[in-house]
């Protein structure tokens, strides 16, 4: 039965008596604004396949799609040649879990960016893209190294990869790690029969088991060269105990030898035997690998040199000093006893204001990062709206931070008529200091079949000024564009979406990540390779608007690594301005048409006209046009 559920927060500071986020009880009334669902929208019952699926896109166009080349494509990756294994006997009494989608060939990941350069993480390595011209992007580079996710990014000649499966080697060797001549996986155990202590509980997932000790296995964060963008070389390796699910790049403006690293993830802790010093303790052992991340220092000029330098206590509780100080519960309603978080999944990174914002499973964070080896948290908070916290994202001011909520882990159809408009979506917060003020959700609004796998994923901003806007990835729901320059009522002003890979059978796709860099959006289709689209013009975004978004140009872009930014005082950027004001009311259509003239023809004086009235009438407006129309007046003056 579809219940929709309303978010209550329990948000905590350093400051706070108790840094524990006690189990959260539900209001009884919603709280918060959701978009509404669109049931008759375009997107609703596309036509299915890889190559030739019906596809729907308002605001935004496909330019360019790439499949993954061989090595990486369906019958082609080195993992093919042998049959998967059996899966698991289910464990007696658990609950029935959903049918694991089929894959077509190895999965696409993340994207980092680099100059002219696309670069695809893959579960089997990474491949580099040449979008010089974007509307003729090309395959540049291939390289094979297999090992889950190859969650990518790059700092100057340096590129980074995330290393957590257990079957990955030192050596990129494709053949994975043999198990031992009679080793047997640990039987998972059903729940106590009756009468017997513990009956009737819930059953537990059995512990996942640790593989035994190999030389060669790795998992932590390779390094490679890519100053020859043909021939990128690895040239470090620097293991960690749980490996990592994602990396964070963080830099030190005092320090321009070194850059940082931070490390999430939560895949199973090694053995001391295989790596000195691991361990899997409880909140009793000082040393164990549980409750934090993993800071890496990487000497620019001699990667070789990288290492670990700190492991903080982040979830640790200030008063007391446990490790495991933040706890929560009651996730979708559950009702759960809380448990502890003892990892996160992604951090992304502010410097121009000091702060990190931390999707941690089960809370999300802020952490303070003017030293970059020793984060603290500042806070944290909580949401029964959400399952699995995924990732976070500052919009330009760093006055507002959205958290999305991976339901379904990604691989599961979250995104069905019946699934709520809360649950797999944003949360959309108000940042005032160190406080998180919830004010609304958004989840793409168009209902996805069974056969699609459909989530909140991957974005980043569109340097639109004036406006917040994020373009997003929902896997196998699409591509969509979100505005919440009014975060108590974000809307979506355009989207992509193909039908499903099979309209017969699940398989497992979607995009992962959709970015925008230097005036294009790129994205990461996991079984369907390269994504390249480009803005056209609509009611929600003008011509004028995307033209003064494509003013903002990176030499390098890593999304989790945000920078600030600063819109050039051009009259570019002022046409953006009016359109903005004429389409909010907030200055007339003629006025706005007069004002572009004046800026076509360079009228001084009726340009300095225009900007009196603009402060003018700003003292009256609502705060975005306030701030646009003060903004629009400085470039009509300069």
């Amino acid at each position: 039965m579809l219940k929709r559920l309303t978010a209550s927060l329990v948000a905590i500071t350093l400051s706070a008596p108790v840094a524990v986020l006690a189990q959260v009880a539900l209001p009884a009334k919603p709280t918060v604004y959701n978009n509404p669902q669109l049931p008759n929208d375009p997107r609703v019952g596309l036509k299915g396949g890889v190559t030739d699926a019906g596809i729907a896109e308002s605001g935004m166009h496909l330019i360019v799609n790439l499949p993954k080349p061989p090595g990486f494509a369906a019958g082609t990756t080195p993992q093919e040649a042998a049959p998967p294994p059996p899966p698991p006997a289910p464990v007696p009494g658990a609950p029935a879990r959903p049918p694991r989608a089929l894959q077509l060939g190895s999965t696409n990941s993340d994207l980092a960016f680099s100059g002219q350069y696309i670069i695809v993480g893959n579960y089997n390595g990474f491949n580099i893209y040449d979008a010089s011209n974007p509307e003729k992007t090309k395959l540049t580079t291939s390289v094979m190294c297999p090992g889950s996710q190859d969650d990518v990014t790059v700092y100057g000649h340096l590129l980074f990869l995330s290393i957590e499966s257990t079957g990955s080697r030192l050596d990129c060797g494709t053949q994975g790690i043999p198990l031992p001549p009679g080793f047997v996986a640990p039987v998972r155990q059903g729940p106590p029969p009756a009468g017997a202590p513990g009956a009737g509980a819930p059953p537990q997932r059995s512990p996942r088991a640790v593989e035994p000790p190999n030389p060669e296995r790795f998992r932590g964060v390779r390094i490679f060269d890519i100053s020859d963008i043909l021939h990128p070389k690895q040239v470090a390796a620097v293991q960690t105990c749980r490996g990592t699910h994602t990396n964070t790049l963080v830099t030190d403006p005092a320090d321009k030898d070194n850059v940082y690293l931070y490390l999430s993830g939560y895949a199973p802790i090694r053995s001391s035997e295989e790596l000195a010093g691991c361990s899997a303790g409880g909140v009793d052992d000082p040393n164990t690998a549980l409750y934090t991340i993993v800071v890496i220092k990487v000497p620019v000029a001699h990667p070789e040199l990288s290492k670990v330098v700190n492991s903080p206590r982040i979830f640790s509780d200030p008063a007391t000093g446990a490790m495991n100080g933040l706890a929560v519960g009651n996730l979708h309603g559950e009702g759960a006893a809380p448990q502890p978080v003892s990892g996160c999944h992604d951090i992304t990174v502010y410097p121009a204001i000091g702060l990190a914002a931390g999707a941690c499973t089960r809370v999300g964070i802020l952490l303070d990062i003017k030293d970059p080896v020793h984060p603290k948290r500042v806070a944290a908070i909580s949401d029964p709206n959400f399952s699995f916290w995924h990732s976070a994202m500052f919009n330009n001011a760093g006055d507002r931070v959205i958290f999305s909520d991976e339901w379904g882990g990604g691989g599961q159809p979250r995104c069905r008529a019946a699934d709520p408009m809360t649950w797999g979506a944003d949360s959309i917060f108000t940042l005032k200091g160190a406080e998180l003020t919830l004010d609304s959700y958004y989840k793409m609004p168009a209902p996805q079949t069974e056969l699609e796998n459909c989530t909140a994923h991957n974005g980043n901003l569109i340097p639109v000024p004036g406006r917040d806007i994020e373009v997003q990835s929902w896997y196998q729901g699409g591509v969509s564009i979100m505005d919440y320059t009014d975060p108590k009522k974000p809307f979506e002003i355009a989207y992509f979406d193909r039908g499903p890979l099979d309209s017969t059978k699940f398989i497992d796709g979607g995009l992962w990540s959709a970015y925008w860099y230097n005036g294009y959006i790129y994205g990461a289709e996991i079984a369907r390779g390269l994504d390249v689209y480009k803005m056209v013009p609509s009611t929600f975004l003008s011509e004028n608007e995307i033209a003064a978004a494509r003013q903002i140009t990176m030499s390098q872009m890593n999304p989790q690594y945000q920078e600030k930014i600063v819109y050039p005082p051009t009259f570019v950027t002022g046409k953006a301005y009016v359109d903005q004001l004429v389409r909010s009311n907030a200055l007339p259509a003629a006025k706005g048409t007069a004002l572009m003239a004046a800026m076509d023809k360079k009228k001084t004086k009726e340009l300095k006209a225009f900007a009196v009235a603009l402060n003018k009438d700003a003292s009256s407006a609502s705060p975005a046009d306030a701030a646009r129309m003060t903004a629009l007046a400085a470039i009509l003056t300069r």
